[in-house]
């Protein structure tokens, strides 16, 4: 996919928890400023799920429907497999150029290409870069995919609700 411009978020988005939901809201807020496209920019199946170090949260199709409740212009999947890992950080940002994203917005967390080499300061040597930092629940634990999995696990489904903050979850 090529864009003329756009500004993008780029992650996993497994479960599209409250944290997820903070980067898809900032995203289209400031591609509507702009007046260019918002783009996600995902990957399927999450790559801890592929590396074996955790289960989906949600299938790509329940993923997909709940990204597209906050209405971005589009949703590029990656499939994540084994051609796909051995990419480069370079290969990735010159992936993220044909989109010519005026803003690209991720998590502080977030890393890309092999193994994990590129970080949010390689991307701000490249594009307008902007980090947010994680959501925390009111104890001030940060809202993430593994903390919903470990809460899941110990039973406490209702927990791991609230940090999705889906209605249907």
């Amino acid at each position: 996919m090529a864009l003329d411009a756009c500004v993008v978020t780029v992650g996993a988005f497994d479960g599209v928890h409250r944290g997820h939901q903070e980067l898809l809201r900032q995203t289209i807020a400031a591609a509507r400023r702009c007046g260019v496209p918002a783009v996600v920019y995902t990957f399927d199946p999450p790559p801890k799920v592929y590396f074996g170090q955790a289960e989906p949260l949600i299938s790509l199709r329940e993923k997909l429907e709940r990204i597209a409740t906050f209405a971005p212009d589009h949703i590029v999947v990656a499939g994540f497999d084994q051609i796909y890992v051995r990419r480069s950080a370079a290969d990735f940002l010159a992936e993220l150029q044909r989109l010519q994203p005026r803003e690209v917005i991720v998590g502080e967390d977030f890393r890309f290409g092999f193994c994990k080499g590129g970080t949010a300061q390689l991307l701000r040597q490249h594009f307008n870069t902007r980090v947010l930092p994680p959501v925390r629940c009111g104890n001030g634990e940060i809202v993430s995919s593994s903390r919903i999995r470990s809460l899941r696990r110990s039973g406490l489904a209702a927990a791991a609700a609230a940090l999705e903050n889906w209605r249907d979850s």
